[in-house]
């Protein structure tokens, strides 16, 4: 699938097939994850993979918009290291770069995902840190679910000229 074409026709997917994802391509969204931009070029982003369906339906119990975790077969956990970049604004820049890294090429391989937020909500992120066992200096930003989707998802055009601003509002 070309650039241009994952941008334009990938969709938010919230219903998933009971499949297992074949693990070459959860490397390949790793991969692209990683390929993303970040401030300085740190990088200070660490993955959890949870297919572990316990922990997916423990998530879905506590979280309000993540109920998909009752369907889906893998979520990545998106996180930041505080260590590596202190300043809470470039972390979650850096992290939502990565996580969109890893919707588009979820997209492009035949999967469906959905963001699913976690920070800046302090209980979701001392749930998902205690769920989790994260270290104190790992801040969870963002969740992608992830699977093959249910049922196709219809392209949407969102562009909107009123939106557009030149030199100034």
């Amino acid at each position: 699938m070309e650039t241009l074409q994952a941008i334009f026709t990938r969709r938010s997917v919230r219903k998933f097939l009971r499949k297992e994802i074949e693990q070459q391509k959860i490397d390949l969204l790793l991969r692209a994850a990683m390929q993303a931009p970040s401030a300085h070029n740190k990088q200070p982003w660490h993955f959890i993979l949870i297919n572990e369906r316990k922990l997916l339906n423990a998530i879905a119990d506590f979280h309000p918009y993540a109920k998909m975790l009752y369907e889906a077969p893998l979520a990545i956990t998106v996180c930041g290291d505080l260590l590596k970049e202190s300043k809470d604004g470039y972390l979650a820049l850096n992290v939502a770069a990565a996580t969109q890294n890893i919707l588009l090429a979820a997209h492009a391989q035949g999967l469906g995902a959905v963001w699913i937020a976690v920070y800046p909500t302090e209980y979701r992120i001392e749930k998902i840190k205690e769920l989790l066992h994260l270290p104190q200096h790992i801040l969870p930003i963002s969740m992608v679910a992830v699977g093959y989707p249910a049922s196709p998802v219809a392209p949407e055009d969102r562009y909107n000229p009123r939106k557009i601003h030149v030199n100034r509002w």
